[in-house]
């Protein structure tokens, strides 16, 4: 009697770890991971990534066209200043932690914010021109100078199938940039100085990456203190470029900044921001590389959609073709750096 019930009981064990066991799943990256929150982890990070990088994109929009705002620089110190305001408070309360910034790490990264400024301040002024579905597929052309950069400078080699997306690139911007009606030369100027800048911070990135991570205490730099380093870093830069081109005086001036609601979306411009730096790093957690560019690609999508929607952008089909042969250019191009 006493051995029956023994032995059910560890037949009852085992079967409960096989059962647990058969639940595990296993990322893109070999962790493993509970079944149920293996379920719902890469949902919830996916669609918080993706509201987040949508709505930041169009809130932007709204600030800079909607409300006639011309000083993208101050925007992006204002958006910055908030960042680290809450990335400070985080650390303080202790639910993130971060490198020590010493000297050398700061000399380091200089170069590196200094890039990054310009990336940012190119981005809200192209965005500012253009409409939002067309700088979606010019932005493509990110992607082309980053793969030439690889080549160049890391002796990286692409494969065939990149260089053909990386083609249907050009021809989906040059097809774009012909056929759009709202066409300004000055905002295409902008968006191409953004692609030359973005394409440099992600190659400067990859270079002084291994050099930052040797002047931290642990010798490594997580995605917290490179979000504190770039928007701690690009405050002076921001207010020196506001001095020098004068802006202070157009935002001292300006009617819209008396206006509550402007300071409403623009705070919420900034705060989707940070947003989108800890979704992407919740979601690369949950998932990996593979899908976070992938799914990067698609967000393109609903995000050139609600652009011309909500911003009512005139298009012709010829237009409207080319944007859309450029989005699936862009889902060919992450599916191509996966083989």
């Amino acid at each position: 009697m006493y051995r029956t019930i023994k032995l059910q009981l560890v037949q009852c064990r085992t079967s409960n770890g096989t059962q647990a066991a058969s639940d595990d799943v296993f990322d893109e990256n070999g962790k493993r991971h509970n079944g149920i929150e293996s379920k719902s982890g890469p949902l919830l990070s996916g669609m918080a990534y993706c509201i987040s990088s949508c709505c930041m994109i169009l809130l932007n929009k709204v600030v800079l066209s909607g409300y006639n705002f011309h000083a993208g620089i101050s925007l992006m110190l204002y958006q910055n200043f908030i960042s680290v305001a809450i990335v400070i408070t985080l650390v303080f309360f202790g639910v993130v932690t971060t490198e020590r910034l010493t000297w050398k790490l700061i000399r380091v990264w200089v170069p590196v914010n200094f890039i990054f400024v310009c990336m940012l301040v190119t981005g809200m002024y192209s965005l500012k021109y253009i409409n939002v579905a067309m700088v979606t597929i010019l932005k493509n052309m990110t992607n082309i100078l980053t793969a030439i950069g690889e080549t160049y400078f890391f002796r990286k080699r692409q494969n065939e199938k990149v260089w053909a997306a990386l083609f249907l690139m050009v021809v989906s911007a040059l097809c774009g940039g012909i056929t759009d009606l709202t066409f300004h030369a000055v905002g295409y100027m902008w968006q191409f100085m953004n692609c030359i800048f973005t394409a440099s911070y992600s190659l400067i990135l990859r270079w002084k990456m291994d050099t930052a991570r040797q002047l931290t205490q642990s010798g490594s730099l997580n995605e917290v203190s490179m979000v504190l380093l770039n928007n701690l870093l690009s405050l002076p830069f921001a207010i020196f470029l506001i001095i020098l081109f004068n802006e202070w005086e157009y935002v001292y001036k300006a009617d819209v900044i008396r206006m509550p609601i402007f300071w409403v979306v623009a705070t919420a411009s900034g705060l989707l921001g940070l947003a989108i730096s800890f979704t992407s790093m919740w979601f690369l957690k949950q998932t990996g590389p593979t899908t976070y560019s992938l799914v990067g690609s698609l967000n393109k999508i609903p995000i050139s959609i609600a652009g011309i929607l909500l911003f009512r952008v005139p298009t012709s089909v010829p237009n409207l073709f080319s944007i859309v042969f450029g989005l699936f250019a862009g889902i060919f191009f992450a599916k191509a750096k996966m083989s």
